[in-house]
């Protein structure tokens, strides 16, 4: 059965990928893709969002630039990770296809509406800042969405940006602290997850010997993305972030979490963005989230391979 899916993705290396894989996959059909200033300024992920499409083929994809900050604060980019256009590594052409003129946000909400209550999934791979408006704006969407498989968050694995807080969710808690209390059904990807399926060089170089420009492209992204990742963590290759949205939908199999509480930190100095998970139900909190907790890493890849392998 053919999943719907609305793509909001701040790209960033880890998100070409997660949408490639989205692209690549006939059990998914991609409504959209929604940008969000996050990793780079919104003019580059909008830009980038579409140079992916184009190298998947897909230039059907329609494309729109949400919002270009943080509900409440200053924006936190990430060209220290990203480079400054966002996708460094690879030299992909100016896009032709053009951004749509429509807001994302309301994309976003006239798509929820348009269709069957419950029959379409948003996919976050950035900061929540476009689901939060669009759920802000329009109340009634949240009963409509089937679910929002988001990349965001920490709990064993604290913070890559802060010593406390994943960056998506510090760019902007106030919007990740409103979708989690929104009431919708949410499955999000930590940090402790996605630092589990490390682009190591026998990995890398399984997807550059697919053969096709977008197994070299990948190749060339992830081996700029991991020279960061690399020398801060020490590991064997960077964390492939977003693309665990993707194969989550693909092969929920290779996931193993816990239905826990989840709040987000917004008032401290000190732990700003934290994902304050209670793991081990401790809080009496009700769970609002599908936390996942480990993934079998070769099996992840070997989806992304194949899968790639057909554009």
């Amino acid at each position: 059965m053919t999943q719907d899916i609305i793509i909001d993705t701040d790209p960033g290396q880890d998100d070409a990928v997660a949408i490639l894989l989205a692209l690549a996959s006939p059990e998914i059909r991609v409504l959209g893709i929604t940008a969000v200033a996050g990793n780079v300024p919104l003019s580059l992920t909008q830009l980038n969002a579409r140079k992916i499409c184009e190298l998947a083929g897909r230039r059907d994809i329609p494309v729109f630039a949400g919002c270009d900050r943080p509900m409440r604060r200053a924006l936190v980019t990430a060209e220290h990770v990203h480079g400054n256009s966002g996708l460094d590594g690879a030299d992909l052409p100016a896009p032709t296809m053009p951004l749509q003129d429509a807001h994302a946000v309301d994309f976003i909400i006239d798509t929820l509406r348009a269709r069957p209550a419950g029959s379409v999934t948003l996919c976050p791979l950035g900061p929540l800042t476009n689901i939060a408006t669009a759920f802000a704006r329009a109340p009634d969407i949240v009963g409509r969405v089937q679910r929002v498989v988001l990349m965001g968050g920490a709990y064993f694995e604290v913070g890559n940006i802060t010593p406390a807080a994943e960056f998506n969710i510090h760019v902007d808690p106030e919007a990740a602290d409103m979708v989690l209390r929104s009431g919708a059904e949410i499955v999000m990807m930590p940090l402790d997850v996605t630092h589990q399926v490390l682009t190591t060089r026998a990995r890398v170089q399984a997807l550059r010997d697919i053969g096709n420009r977008v197994g070299q492209t990948v190749a060339a992204l992830t081996g700029f993305f991991e020279r960061f990742d690399r020398q801060k963590y020490g590991s064997d290759g960077a964390p492939l972030h977003d693309p665990c949205v993707i194969a989550w939908l693909l092969a929920p199999h290779l996931f193993q979490g816990r239905h826990v509480n989840v709040e987000i930190e917004t008032t401290s100095a000190l732990t700003l963005g934290m994902t304050v998970a209670d793991w081990w139900g401790v809080s009496a909190r009700p769970a609002n989230a599908l936390f996942m907790g480990s993934v079998d890493a070769d099996g992840f890849y070997s989806l992304l391979t194949e899968r790639l392998a057909r554009l």
